[in-house]
């Protein structure tokens, strides 16, 4: 099969073998990172840099839609040399608009984690707990992470109380079986994504990185039907569904394939190369 596939008959997936766009260009580029633009830990390779580099190149706005934080992203930014253009960064909640070297914050939405990591506390009392640190950078924990899963310093706190005590725009909850407690947690007023079975997000009610990629899009001026998303993970299911055509990454779980229109190679095949170029030809 081409990179961007055609499913097998059995597959209830909206799939096509060629991508379209609108005749409405420029398009807003909703990119993922994590399993799209770059494998976690690795770099962006060559040829993404390439291929995206001729999108910015063709008049299209790419803007990166990530879970990651701030500085998690700034290191890809750098690597993709965007030097104009927007991010939207843990996962809906910080809209950050990229000038030359520097990133500067547009819009943050904050939510006070207390009742959720508190009910984290009972029901998995060794659970890794993190908040974003909004006034120095980085994350505020109760333990040290692995080395890798977070992006930022990390700042051990004494209490656990110093955790909630004032609000985030994102906690994580790393622990054994931690998806489990999504739906627990979405009664405590939060907004709870998956990210693998230990792994769960936490964001204010209602947000997603639509909605953070809606503000760019009006700010922008962009046709609503000249929108196009990338992505993996759970949280990109959002995203697809704002966009007016999305991609799936070929090694993206069934249900984040059946939510987009196109399925594209794995991260390991270089999925979104040909992706960028069908973008890259459209102006």
């Amino acid at each position: 099969m081409s990179h961007l596939e055609t499913p097998k008959p059995a597959t209830t997936l909206k799939l096509a073998t060629t991508l379209r766009l609108p005749t409405a260009a420029p398009a807003l580029v909703a990119l993922d990172i994590d399993g799209t633009l770059l494998e976690t830990g690795q770099k962006v390779p060559d040829v993404t840099v390439r291929a995206m580099r001729a999108v910015v190149a063709a008049g299209h706005c790419v803007v990166l839609a990530t879970g990651r934080s701030l500085a998690g992203a700034r290191q890809v930014i750098r690597q993709l040399g965007l030097r104009s253009g927007s991010v939207v960064c843990s996962n809906g909640a910080v809209v950050a608009r990229i000038s030359a070297r520097r990133l500067i914050v547009q819009d943050q939405a904050t939510f006070d984690p207390k009742t959720a990591l508190l009910r984290v506390c009972g029901a998995a009392p060794d659970a890794l707990l993190a908040v974003e640190d909004i006034e120095r950078g980085g994350w505020r924990v109760n333990q040290k992470f692995p080395r890798g899963r977070l992006n930022g310093p990390q700042h051990r706190v004494r209490f656990e109380h110093e955790l909630w005590d004032r609000p985030t725009t994102r906690a994580v909850v790393h622990a054994d079986d931690a998806a489990a407690l999504a739906g627990e947690l979405a009664w405590c007023g939060v907004t709870a994504t998956p990210a693998g079975p230990d792994w769960l997000d936490l964001n204010a009610k209602y947000l997603s990185k639509a909605v953070g990629l809606e503000r760019v899009r009006l700010a922008a001026r962009i046709e609503r039907n000249a929108t196009i998303a990338v992505g993996d993970a759970a949280n990109d299911i959002p995203v697809f569904e704002w966009a007016a055509t999305a991609v799936a990454m070929g090694q993206a779980a069934d249900e984040v394939k059946a939510a987009a229109d196109h399925v594209t190679g794995p991260i390991d095949q270089h999925g979104l190369v040909p992706v960028l170029r069908a973008l890259a030809v459209t102006r």
